[in-house]
C-alpha cells in the first residue's frame, strides 16, 4: 500500500501571540513538541515542519506527514504536545508533495 500525505497547521492560541505571555510551561512544550517532531523525522514519518517567523494572528506552523493512513496522521496530530497540552490548534489536509528540493 502506498503511503499517505498529510500536513497539519498549527496557530498559536491568542494570548500566546503576545511573547510577554510566554512561561517556562510553554516553552517546555514547544521543546517537547520540536522532540516529538525530531522522532517522527528519524522513524520516516515526517517530511518537514517549519514555521512562519512573524508572531501575530497570521502566523502559522506546518507539519507534513506520510503515513499509512488518515487515521494515523490525525492520531499523530492529537499527540503533538503543543496541541495536546493546548497551547496550538491544529487542522489537518490531505496533501501530496509535488515537488521536492533535492
Amino acid at each position: 500500500m502506498d503511503k499517505l500525505q498529510f500536513l497539519y497547521q498549527l496557530k498559536l492560541i491568542p494570548t500566546l501571540l503576545d511573547e510577554n505571555n510566554w512561561t517556562d510551561k510553554e516553552n517546555n512544550i514547544v521543546q517537547h513538541h520540536f522532540e516529538v517532531l525530531q522522532g517522527l523525522e528519524q522513524q520516516g514519518k515526517l517530511i518537514l515542519a517549519g514555521r512562519t517567523l512573524n508572531m501575530d494572528s497570521f502566523g502559522f506552523g506546518i507539519v507534513i506527514l506520510e503515513v499509512n493512513s488518515e487515521e494515523e496522521a490525525i492520531a499523530l496530530m492529537e499527540e503533538d504536545p503543543a496541541v495536546k497540552e493546548g497551547i496550538m490548534t491544529a487542522t489537518i489536509f490531505p496533501y501530496r508533495v509535488a515537488l521536492l528540493r533535492k
